[in-house]
Formats: C-alpha cells, sequence, structure tokens
C-alpha cells in the first residue's frame, strides 16, 4: 500500500478545488492522481459534517471493535468448550468394587 500523504496535502488540495480549479490540473500540479483527489473530495463533506455518514476515525474505530468482538466471542466459545469438557459428563471412569 503506497504511503499516505500528509494532511496538509489533503487539505491544499481541497481548498483549491473549492477555489474552483480543475480537479486534473489540481491534482497534476501537486502530484497525486486524479482518483485520489476525487475520493477525497468523496470523503469530505462526510468529514466535515456537512452529509450523514462515517468519518473516516468512526470507520477506523468500528473496523478495530468488530475485531475486539470477534476475538471476545471466540475466547468465550473456547471457555465454554473448557468447561463443559471438564463438568464431568461422560468423562467419569466407573467405580471399583473391592472384592474381598
Amino acid at each position: 500500500m503506497p504511503a499516505a500523504h500528509p494532511p496538509e496535502l489533503r487539505r491544499r488540495a481541497l481548498d483549491l478545488v473549492r477555489q474552483g480549479n480543475p480537479v486534473a490540473k489540481t491534482a497534476r500540479d501537486l502530484g497525486i492522481s486524479q482518483s485520489c483527489l476525487r475520493n477525497w473530495m468523496n470523503h469530505d463533506p462526510i468529514n466535515a459534517a456537512r452529509k450523514s455518514g462515517v468519518t473516516t476515525d468512526e470507520h477506523k474505530k468500528l473496523v478495530e471493535l468488530r475485531f475486539r468482538n470477534c476475538v471476545l466471542e471466540l475466547k468465550i466459545d473456547i471457555l465454554a468448550c473448557r468447561t463443559f469438557a471438564s463438568d464431568g459428563v461422560g468423562s467419569r471412569t466407573p467405580r471399583r468394587t473391592r472384592i474381598s
């Protein structure tokens, strides 16, 4: 994955486009691809809270929390299996009786 562009570059590019500069020229002048700039433009209204949706930071947090949730559910399943296996069901050996 290519290195992320600095936030200052992103802000500058978005400001130039908002001022009416063409996307192609702005991208070329700043050394970024047009698709990169268009992605920034598509995400900008959401990050600026002008449009409903999930911000980039919220998306990252959701991904982290979903991963953590999966890990915790897996741990619960493992503990449940251990408990079931150690509760004695089907694991007892028959008692021996002494013959005198």
